[in-house]
């Protein structure tokens, strides 16, 4: 999967994206993981990737000191701004979160919102090695992602050599995509990120998951 296809994707479902985070059952959920992840970034330095819509940019707006919301998606990025966030605190560009070295400024904390899930696996480790290198040591590190619901989720359609597992969707447009997205176990995540973080801890809801800790 090239980031053009994520990108078209989420350009393809950009008006509608906001739904997924509208349905009752999730609501609590999400509210409790709000509550925590505006705890946690609270006076930060924020370079959030793959902000998508804003959805937790909007949560980090009423207490981060800035925040640096990038994402490759245009579409998306229109409905970010559209929120009418303080542009004192946030700004939003066009960027790949791929490239650390393309986005200025200093930071403190990093949010992944949603885009992890994307990341294939083989370039797990050489990720988090950059954003250490950009971000340094003691940057605080949160990440909330999808957890698979049996009956909810897509269908997984195969599983790579690598173990990455894949979903067809289709757009509103009528387009069909094929894009990684990977459902890691609480035991997978902490085998992958305790070389990387300290003070590591993970949170599971039905619907969704949550690691924070800090880069070593």
């Amino acid at each position: 999967m090239s980031n053009d296809t994520l990108a078209a994707y989420y350009n393809d479902i950009a008006a509608e994206y906001d739904r997924l985070h509208a349905y009752p059952e999730r609501e609590d959920e999400l509210g409790g993981l709000q509550d925590a992840v505006a705890d946690l970034f609270a006076g930060h330095m924020v370079l959030e990737l793959g902000c998508g819509t804003g959805f937790w940019t909007e949560t980090l707006a009423y207490v981060a000191a800035s925040i640096m919301a990038i994402d490759t998606s245009a579409a998306m990025l229109a409905v970010a701004r559209a929120r009418g966030l303080d542009s004192a605190v946030v700004t939003f560009a066009q960027g790949d979160a791929l490239a650390l070295a393309d986005t200025p400024g200093e930071y403190s904390a990093c949010f992944i919102g949603g885009w992890w899930s994307h990341l294939p696996k083989e370039q797990q480790d050489k990720y988090l090695k950059q954003l250490r290198a950009r971000l340094g040591a003691d940057a605080l590190l949160c990440i909330v992602d999808d957890a698979y619901v049996e009956g909810e989720s897509l269908p997984i359609a195969r599983t790579d050599m690598e173990t990455n597992t894949w979903q067809i969707v289709t757009g509103p447009s009528g387009q069909r995509y094929e894009i990684l997205k990977n459902y890691p176990a609480d035991s997978s995540l902490r085998k992958r990120f305790a070389a990387h973080v300290k003070e590591l801890r993970i949170k599971r809801t039905e619907h969704y998951w949550m690691l924070t800790g800090r880069l070593k």
